[in-house]
């Protein structure tokens, strides 16, 4: 849609209160202790105002800005995945009924279905939203939890302009800029897109609008009616954002790479220094993998059935009838690689990967996922995975 607005930092709190007042419970970026987290946001003081951050291999620290800016990060240290794909949530409970002879009702757990605003959500973490959408609702069998909170979101995106040394969204087309239609199902992907300017004309957000939602929200506030030179503006911070990235993937030769690349002795090196932490995984924002915790009080009254986050990096993962499938963390390591830059294309027509640069900052060993796919590459044009060089 061609209409361009401009918004004052007392608008962003004005459509904050707005959309609120619209029954919406509203989750953006906001400061908790040492770190940037997604949480719900009430008013504008919520955001984290003046606090920039660092993110290198093994890194992350925050640190105060002098222009204002509130958004002014690169990324949240987690990402939008818990708003709808919680870490741990009730899948069923039951409880023993007396009455009926002591059997047990099971009843499934409803949820919170009150919609959700995405308010400041980065281009990458708006990119990997639309992978669960296609990965957890749009198949045959829905997950019927994450489609209840996914149903009705209004997404209020930020363009990022200060992306962090770990970032590599770029080379993946998933940021800094999102993409005004989602390349899956061809629907708008934001209400509005802000990109924060602070310049010697003032502080102020060039407001895109994607939907007639995002115009309402505009016409709301009374935003200020801007221009193409506006637009302009915006593209060329966005542009210099990516322009800034240093790491990179071959997005269009990583899925051969990782498939011819098996047998590679990179992985036991990789491995050497692998944890097997998972903190890769927990951090990511498009893994999926769960399991089941089943719970009972002592008396065998109730019991409770839970799905929690877990990780192709533990051992117990692939436990199948007497032992794990993938016993060793080179096979860990591989196994998750090669499924986020290769199988996930096959699976699902696209990279399970948006180049937030998480797993590489909150990786212990600083273990660089661009390096890893970089370095499979060059064994491969070399030919030999086995005789090639450790770079």
């Amino acid at each position: 849609m061609d209409d361009i607005r401009i918004l004052t930092p007392t608008d962003l709190g004005t459509l904050i209160v707005e959309l609120r007042t619209s029954g919406f419970r509203v989750m953006g970026p906001t400061r908790r202790g040492d770190a940037i987290v997604t949480a719900q946001i009430r008013s504008v003081s919520d955001l984290p105002q003046g606090v920039g951050d660092t993110q290198e291999p093994a890194e992350y620290r925050l640190h105060d800005r002098d222009d204002g800016a509130y958004f002014g990060f690169a990324a949240p240290a987690q990402s939008t995945k818990p708003v709808f794909f919680p870490a741990e949530e009730v899948v069923w409970r039951g409880r023993r009924d007396h009455e009926r002879g002591g059997h047990f009702t099971v009843e499934r757990d409803t949820v919170d279905a009150a919609p959700i605003a995405l308010l400041g959500v980065r281009s990458c973490d708006l990119r990997a939203v639309q992978i669960h959408d296609q990965v957890l609702s749009a198949r045959h069998f829905r997950d019927a939890h994450y489609t209840a909170r996914r149903d009705g979101t209004v997404v209020i995106a930020v363009a990022c302009s200060h992306p962090a040394a770990t970032c590599f969204c770029a080379s993946l087309g998933t940021g800094p800029r999102p993409a005004a239609i989602d390349p899956q199902t061809g629907q708008p992907s934001y209400d509005l897109l802000l990109t924060e300017v602070i310049d010697d004309a003032g502080h102020r957000f060039v407001a895109e609008i994607g939907t007639d939602a995002g115009r309402e929200l505009a016409d709301a506030v009374e935003a200020a009616k801007g221009t193409e030179t506006d637009r302009a503006k915006a593209i060329e911070i966005t542009d210099a954002a990516a322009a800034r990235q240093t790491r990179a993937i071959d997005r269009d030769n990583v899925h051969g790479v990782l498939k011819a690349s098996a047998e590679s002795t990179r992985w036991e090196d990789v491995a050497s220094r692998c944890l097997a932490c998972t903190n890769c995984t927990m951090v990511c924002p498009t893994c999926f993998c769960t399991t089941v915790s089943d719970v009972s009080d002592l008396a065998g009254e109730s019991a409770e059935r839970h799905r929690v986050w877990d990780s192709c990096f533990s051992a117990d993962f692939s436990y199948i009838h007497g032992g794990p499938t993938r016993e060793s963390t080179t096979a860990r390591y591989r196994q998750w690689i090669t499924h986020k830059l290769s199988s996930w294309q096959d699976q699902f027509g696209m990279l399970g990967c948006v180049g937030c640069g998480r797993c590489i900052a909150w990786c212990p060993a600083g273990i660089d996922i661009t390096e890893e796919a970089a370095a499979l590459g060059r064994m491969s044009v070399l030919g030999s995975p086995a005789s090639a060089a450790m770079t």
